[in-house]
């Protein structure tokens, strides 16, 4: 299996409901490294996974719709832990939705994989790996 992966970050403000979160619970910062990594059996005919350029562009858009916001106030989470584990899965979902537009080229079209890998820190991270 090949893959690529292309990298961003994000700042987002949120809360988190249940005792299991502890201070959590209360309004708080949070900063993340996101790693997207696009996987596929055999390289396209230009020998690539996926155009790289378009990748990152394309990641920098998803996120670019949660920097700067507080999570808390966004209605599509109202209700919603958003977890490291839940906000990487919207971001890989955002990310095939954007492939099935078209947003990454025909080359996209032989992903097998997307897998999106949220960084809260140098020693703790949380992954969403998704078929195609």
């Amino acid at each position: 299996m090949f893959s690529i992966t292309v990298r961003d970050h994000m700042m987002v403000a949120h809360s988190f409901r249940g005792k299991v979160f502890g201070p959590a619970q209360r309004l708080h910062g949070a900063t993340f490294v996101v790693d997207a990594t696009f996987r596929r059996a055999e390289l396209d005919e230009d020998n690539i996974v996926v155009d790289i350029g378009l990748a990152t562009a394309e990641l920098g858009a998803v996120v670019g719709e949660l920097n700067y916001r507080n999570l808390d106030d966004e209605e599509r989470f109202e209700s919603v832990n958003t977890s490291t584990e839940y906000l990487a899965k919207v971001i890989a979902d955002r990310l095939v939705d954007r492939m099935h537009e078209g947003a990454l080229g025909d080359g996209a079209r032989g992903i097998a994989e997307v897998a999106v890998t949220l960084h809260e820190s140098h020693i703790a991270w949380a992954s969403y790996e998704r078929a195609l």
